[in-house]
């Protein structure tokens, strides 16, 4: 057995030992929140029998490792309960909204990296000037701005200052009809379509909230990107090439990107998870109907098995993520997987 496919072993085990945890976490911590689910989902006007056999019927009189045993059995099976505010299974809720959350967390992450790498590289190719100050004012007011204060302020300035923006509500206008359905995000939907019209407007709903998160996000990039690049470029073999004659857009974009990727990477990764999770509070401010809006909507009425599938989603995207990840590694860097 080669070093690699070892080394793949051993990552997918340390996943799915990671995942059992999330599960386990998961199913505990929402046992600890306080609320009864029977009660809401017998409803306000509701006695005391009522909600006690409701109690009888969702296995909540059962034992916790009774309780735990059936919710992991249910995961394992791809089962995470049904909602008990709507009573449709939690996962066709979620893989309804699922491609919503991909459409805008895929597009903030593309302009982020494009951002944070581009103005990591200028950063470090101009250390010490006031370029490298400029970006690195920009980065630190990313890191440190309120997501929701951003995405109000522009609300705010593009769609009622400026009237540059649609309004603030959902994934299209109210007069556009969705494009059929093939992966659920409609910018491409609309394109494999070859409805161009669905497709601007779609993107014109997209941008902003896209745009607000990429900003925040694009602070770690970059300040990242910087460093990772200052290092590399303050190397013994980078200064060698410059000083053979190789031009130094080559030595900077080649050479010095291609080692000064792995620590991006790994930052890239936290991002992307980010950008899933915590997405929440901007699918609220322009009512984005995906997984965070779904998410915000069942914790205001303590509907637990729909948290409960949110949080298990988002955990297990990041698992997938940081093994995506130890794979790209140990890919790039032999010595990665030699340890």
């Amino acid at each position: 057995m080669n070093t690699f496919r070892r080394y793949i072993i051993r990552r997918l085990a340390l996943t799915l030992i990671t995942l059992l945890g999330v599960v386990v976490v998961v199913f505990f911590l929402m046992h600890i929140l306080p609320g009864n689910p029977a009660a809401l989902r017998a409803g306000p006007l509701a006695d005391a029998e009522l909600i006690h056999r409701y109690e009888d019927e969702m296995g909540l009189n059962d034992p916790l490792y009774v309780q735990f045993a059936d919710y992991f059995s249910g995961v394992i099976r791809g089962d995470f309960g049904d909602s008990w505010k709507t009573s449709r299974p939690v996962l066709t809720e979620l893989g309804e909204r699922l491609p919503a959350t991909l459409e805008l967390a895929l597009t903030a992450f593309i302009i982020a990296m494009i951002l944070g790498i581009t103005l990591g590289i200028v950063a470090a190719a101009f250390a010490g000037t006031w370029i490298d100050h400029a970006i690195r004012i920009f980065a630190t007011f990313g890191a440190s701005v309120a997501l929701f204060w951003l995405a109000l302020v522009g609300v705010h300035v593009f769609y009622y200052m400026l009237d540059v923006a649609p309004p603030p509500l959902d994934r299209l206008d109210i007069r556009v009809e969705e494009p059929p359905t093939v992966t659920g995000m409609y910018t491409i939907d609309s394109l494999l379509a070859g409805d161009f019209d669905t497709f601007r407007n779609a993107l014109s709903h997209l941008m902003l909230p896209a745009l607000s998160l990429a900003f925040v996000v694009s602070a770690p990039i970059t300040k990242v990107m910087r460093v990772a690049m200052l290092d590399v470029l303050n190397t013994d073999f980078i200064r060698t090439a410059k000083a053979v004659g190789f031009p130094a857009w080559r030595v900077t974009l080649v050479d010095g990107l291609r080692n000064a990727f792995i620590p991006v990477l790994t930052t890239s990764g936290i991002v992307f998870g980010y950008l899933m999770a915590g997405n929440v509070i901007v699918e609220q401010v322009f009512a984005w109907a995906g997984i965070g809006q779904y998410a915000w909507n069942a914790l205001k009425v303590n509907d637990f098995n729909a948290v409960q599938g949110f949080v298990l989603l988002i955990g297990t995207v990041y698992v997938l993520i940081n093994l995506l990840i130890d794979l790209a590694y140990g890919f790039i860097d032999p010595r990665i997987r030699l340890g």
